[in-house]
């Protein structure tokens, strides 16, 4: 059964993908999965896929590759941050971090669907490009302290103004 992403509000299940990917060792187990075809997916025999399929029309191919296990807290997890309308971040800001994260990762399946997500939740083509410029300029300054090991109480006293900065 297809997937119908229309349902979603902002956000698509890439995210959950992230989450199991990042619980399924950090991450060192996601490689070793194999190439599922949709023709291949395990049938339907649990609650978490009832679950995803109520939610948002369908259960992803990708889904079913991810044992159970981890699917469950996974999903859940995904469902009530990023699909819930009860969290602090509004959808368009969720996208736009998620954007950024997943440009430095880089994650080419998050940063194809944060940057729809970003856009069916309102943000512009100039805040999409705002966020991944944050992102490298964060990444930026990151490699210049870390590189020059820039002492870091130094760094905070000179940036809180606790200290005279050298001019």
């Amino acid at each position: 059964m297809p997937v119908n992403f229309t349902r979603l509000t902002a956000r698509s299940l890439t995210m959950l993908a992230g989450a199991v990917v990042l619980a399924l060792a950090g991450g060192m187990l996601a490689p070793t999965l194999p190439a599922w075809s949709a023709g291949s997916v395990a049938p339907v025999d649990d609650g978490v896929y009832k679950d995803i399929e109520q939610t948002i029309g369908g259960v992803p191919t990708f889904a079913r590759q991810i044992p159970t296990v981890a699917l469950r807290g996974a999903w859940q997890e995904f469902k009530e941050l990023d699909l819930s309308d009860k969290t602090a971040l509004p959808p368009k800001v969720k996208s736009l971090i998620s954007l950024a994260v997943a440009a430095q990762i880089p994650c080419q399946y998050c940063i194809w669907s944060d940057t729809e997500d970003a856009r069916r939740a309102g943000a512009s083509e100039e805040e999409i490009g705002e966020a991944v410029a944050i992102a490298g300029l964060t990444r930026n300054w990151s490699t210049i302290f870390n590189g020059l090991q820039v002492d870091f109480d130094q760094f905070k006293k000179d940036l809180s103004g606790g200290a005279e900065v050298t001019k």
